[in-house]
């Protein structure tokens, strides 16, 4: 029985380690299934259960180390020597706050003029007010979440290099300001913890999915995507986040990541169309959600379409890396745009000139404005997964 109670113990206190960390990191089999209720429950009773392991081999272990042989007390200080060894890694190495670590010094926040983040990098920008701030993925992807206050409002920009998600939410939850770690992953998307109630809150679309404020949703800020040098373009009073010197080699881990030239299987591009890592425009409007493929948007450079019931408008830059998206309705009339050359965008309805963000700059529609309508670039394994009512767009279709 003492044996029985040893070894019943010593797995108890190894695996609830080990599986407590393992749903929510991307371990082979662990995104795959509906865990994370599982994962939470170890979470909030993991010292209920290393109790317990404890008060189990307690006995035993005494026992056998005095009574014991020698053989197989130097077997079971192996076994216990394991066991700290995986407490050590499950606790302080594999935990995603302490893989990714958050930023520890001030923002620093440039004007484009002494800038030191390259022209070519993607962006994250945020227009609130008269201010607008771009935030480069590749530094936000290392961190995966920055706070920033922007005209005075609170916002959190987050992003999941796995899912290629980036998203900017406001930071309050109930009328209160709550601060946010990176717990995990649920379906190779980051997760937030935070740190009133502890309830966990899925990065791709600011929804507490386990916890005592699961389906509460945190309000998000509109955001585009593009390189840095189109963004100056359309907003030349910018400022912009500056890499943080203390994290220069973790930066250096992800470069190539903006291209897809990443070599792992979870950040990498597959080049091809409508598989895992395909890279794919995604835009969801009430319950209706499209999907754009990035070879037909590249090929393309401008798509007419409609999600739902409403007109869009999606855009490729000659860049090869930005994209815009618009409602298409104008004082109630729906227009159609062509593309004559690279960077000419006109309707086909009077014949007016459009710029890159939206507005009219020519032709009998002169001085009006598209509406934005929110998009985002994203690997099509996540855009499927949380959207699964999506529609694929097809080129035929183009209206």
């Amino acid at each position: 029985m003492k044996l029985l109670a040893l070894v019943i113990g010593m797995i108890l206190l190894i695996f609830v380690e080990i599986l407590r960390v393992y749903f929510i990191m991307p371990f082979p089999g662990s995104q795959e299934d509906e865990t994370i209720r599982i994962a939470y429950f170890l979470q909030n009773n993991i010292n209920y259960f290393r109790l317990l392991g404890g008060i189990i081999i307690a006995y035993p272990v005494i026992y056998y180390f005095r009574n014991g042989s020698r053989a197989f007390a130097i077997t079971l200080a192996v076994v216990l020597g394991f066991y700290a060894v995986v407490f050590y890694m499950f606790n302080f190495r594999f935990l995603a706050d302490k893989m990714f670590l958050p930023t520890k010094t001030q923002l620093s926040l440039d004007a484009e003029s002494n800038r030191k983040v390259s022209p070519h990098q993607l962006v994250i920008g945020v227009t609130i007010g008269d201010q607008s701030r771009a935030y480069p993925i590749e530094i936000i992807g290392y961190h995966h979440q920055v706070r920033d206050t922007i005209a005075g409002e609170l916002i959190m920009v987050t992003y999941c290099t796995v899912c290629r998600t980036g998203r900017v939410y406001s930071p309050v939850v109930k009328g209160k300001p709550e601060n946010f770690r990176l717990v995990g992953m649920d379906h190779f998307n980051a997760m937030f913890e935070d740190s009133q109630t502890k309830s966990w809150w899925r990065q791709v679309n600011g929804e507490a999915i386990v916890g005592s404020l699961m389906g509460e949703k945190l309000k998000e800020i509109p955001s585009e995507q593009m390189s840095l040098s189109v963004w100056v373009n359309l907003h030349p009073g910018t400022t912009i986040l500056q890499p943080d010197s203390i994290f220069k080699e973790a930066y250096e881990s992800i470069e190539n990541y903006d291209e897809g030239k990443q070599k792992g299987n979870l950040t990498r591009r597959d080049s091809t169309s409508w598989n895992e890592k395909s890279w794919i425009v995604g835009i969801q409007i009430g319950m209706d959600a499209k999907a754009y493929d990035w070879n037909d948007l590249q090929k393309l450079r401008l798509i007419n379409d409609v999600v739902g019931h409403r007109p869009v408008l999606v855009l490729a830059n000659a860049d090869s890396v930005s994209f815009h998206s618009f409602d298409r309705t104008v004082e109630g009339q729906v227009l159609s745009f062509t593309m004559s050359d690279v960077n000419k965008i006109t309707d086909t309805q009077g014949g007016s000139v459009w710029s890159w963000n939206g507005q009219c700059v020519s032709g009998p529609l002169q001085g009006k404005v598209l509406t934005p309508i929110q998009s985002y670039q994203e690997y099509w394994h996540s855009w499927r997964t949380f959207r699964p009512q999506t529609v694929k767009y097809s080129p035929t279709s183009n209206p």
